[in-house]
């Protein structure tokens, strides 16, 4: 007797091709009137920023491999997933990112510099959200902040900052990790959170395909979009490289959020061109077949396509390209200049108030510093 099927699919929203025509797949139709009521700018926004990000990723590659940063956390080929999600975000909404959202970050408000000296090792923390359009500090433990996320949500809810009919002030939270963060414990424990008490919160996923060196094959034997039916919330799954479809479907879950409709997840399928991080050799598991497949589908040579069918003139183009080597070369400098804060910078920021303790170890490390002055000299 034959072994039953155990084939899982779920089907994946488009609205740019991968030859860039807008010819939505039947399931983005609905999703058509979000984009088409967007002005030029705003597209021409979204480009903006994809080509920016892909500068400073090359930018942060090349600074690590001169020995100036400690790691580098590339995101080319994710652009799209990145941008059109965070752009669909109001200035009310907070953030969660991973480690790799630079370009979601930069959004925000985020000085792309604080990131550059995150991964230099002169700083203790990254950035004040608050300072940051409410962009939470990177995570480098796998699958942590989609449990921060969620009881950020649920503080949205009792603090009554949610769901209150004014889309003005409304909030929502949007969280994003990576197909190897799904395997994670604290992924499913925020699912099971945010699904029991509807928290006003976005689950996005980015499938980039490998989990380092696990493919996501290994990691799920069905689509990652299908996890959240079985937590009690929508499961959407979109082509990843496409800005439009991200930005669309991010925006509409958001607002759904918002209207106290519950939490969603978002599967956006995308590829990591790049590898892991800078301390990571991906020719030891990736073909050059499947990287070529995904070189095809680039997500800004799709999207800039377009742009240039509807019309985007070339001066466009090479004003963004300027932009974006001023904004590296600009990184670049200031990340060279930066340097370590002082050793008491340690001891801030601990408490909202003075502590004793706190205090007694800020001056013990004090007496030990200067128990060497005149040594070696």
């Amino acid at each position: 007797m034959a072994a039953p099927s155990r084939e899982f699919t779920a089907p994946t929203l488009q609205l740019l091709t991968h030859e860039g025509e807008l010819r939505p797949s039947a399931e983005a139709e609905p999703y058509l009137p979000i984009i088409e009521a967007l002005p030029d700018a705003a597209l021409e926004q979204f480009y903006r920023d994809m080509a920016i990000s892909r500068r400073i990723d090359v930018m942060g590659a090349n600074l690590q491999r001169q020995g100036q940063l400690a790691l580098w956390v590339p995101s080319h080929g994710q652009e799209a997933a990145q941008v059109g999600s965070a752009r669909a975000a109001r200035p009310q909404d907070h953030i969660f990112p991973s480690y790799r959202e630079h370009v979601v970050g930069m959004i925000r408000g985020l000085d792309p510099v604080d990131i550059v000296k995150l991964l230099r090792g002169v700083t203790l923390g990254g950035w004040n959200p608050a300072e940051n359009g409410n962009f939470h500090l990177y995570t480098l433990v796998l699958a942590s902040q989609t449990l921060h996320a969620t009881g950020y949500a649920m503080g949205l809810q009792f603090d009554r900052a949610t769901a209150t009919g004014d889309p003005e002030t409304d909030a929502a939270v949007l969280v994003y990790y990576g197909d190897g963060s799904t395997s994670q414990g604290d992924a499913s424990e925020a699912l099971v959170f945010a699904s029991s008490y509807q928290t006003p919160q976005v689950f996005f996923v980015q499938n980039n395909q490998w989990a380092i060196s696990v493919p996501v094959s290994r990691q799920s034997r069905s689509p990652l979009s299908l996890r959240g039916g079985g937590f009690g919330m929508p499961g959407i799954r979109i082509d990843g490289n496409d800005v439009l479809a991200s930005y669309a479907v991010t925006r509409q879950a958001l607002e759904e959020a918002r209207a106290g409709v519950g939490p969603s997840l978002i599967e956006a399928v995308t590829y990591r061109m790049g590898a892991h991080t800078t301390a990571d050799d991906p020719t030891k598991y990736r073909t050059d077949d499947e990287v070529e497949y995904w070189t095809e589908r680039d997500p800004i040579t799709r999207y800039r396509t377009w742009l240039e069918a509807r019309g985007a003139s070339s001066a466009f183009f090479d004003e963004v390209d300027a932009e974006a080597t001023d904004v590296a070369a600009d990184l670049r400098r200031r990340a060279l200049d930066a340097t370590a804060p002082p050793r008491s910078a340690i001891f801030e920021h601990v408490y909202s108030d003075p502590h004793p303790v706190v205090e007694a170890q800020a001056a013990w490390l004090e007496a030990y510093e200067n128990s060497f002055e005149g040594e070696g000299q």
